[in-house]
């Protein structure tokens, strides 16, 4: 029986390495502390929701592992409760690695990025994919968007904690570069039609005023 959180990741063997190491003191600090948390926070809901994406890991019965990528609109992996998640699983190119997986073994993992702030969390669990429940798909699927679910994708969080901001190159999307400089081209916008204005001032030989 483990005796903290930590302990999904923090493994004899995980602990003995960090001993040669020198780190298992700093870490066992941790543990005797706070530790890492197993339920949803109002402060992980909240980065959740702001994600677009996420990678998913799996393994099969032999301990291959497998990552996929998920993306969809921010919010796309919803919170069902203080110790679950779940998302829509649209149909892909069908090859169906991740859910075989989880039918041979369901220990999952997510990882969660947040590039511009530099930000990381991982997530330790159990997933399974559930196939015929239509109102948990409704729930899980927006309005707006056309894909029609074939599945859903529940996840039961064992542990999770953030990692360092370290070696996190920050990357933008096209929505969040084209906000940060919006006001710049607004500007732009205004001394191009300034200068339009001193432009044909000079062409009609009026005086052209000041901006």
């Amino acid at each position: 029986m483990t005796k903290f959180i930590s302990d999904v990741a923090f493994t004899p063997t995980v602990k003995r390495l960090q001993e040669t190491k020198g780190s298992r003191k700093g870490y066992a600090r941790m543990e005797e502390k706070a530790g890492w948390k197993d339920t949803i926070t109002e402060e992980l809901a909240q980065f959740i929701g702001e994600r677009d994406s996420f990678y998913l890991g799996t393994a099969n019965a032999d301990g291959q592992p497998y990552i996929q990528h998920r993306g969809g609109k921010p919010g796309f992996l919803k919170v069902i409760d203080d110790k679950t998640l779940a998302f829509a699983d649209f149909r892909g190119n069908r090859q169906y690695i991740s859910a075989g997986n989880l039918e041979e073994n369901d220990k999952a993992y997510l990882f969660l990025m947040d590039y511009p702030n530099r930000r990381r969390i991982k997530i330790w669990g159990r997933a399974r994919v559930v196939d015929d429940d239509a109102d948990l798909l409704a729930r899980l699927t927006d309005a707006d968007y056309d894909g029609v679910p074939e599945q859903a994708v529940v996840f039961e969080i064992a542990a999770w904690d953030v990692n360092c901001p370290q070696h996190i190159t920050p990357r933008f999307t096209e929505a969040q570069v084209a906000e940060i400089t919006a006001p710049l081209n607004q500007r732009i916008a205004e001394l191009e039609a300034a200068l339009e204005i001193k432009r044909d001032a000079l062409v009609s030989g009026q005086q052209p005023s000041a901006p």
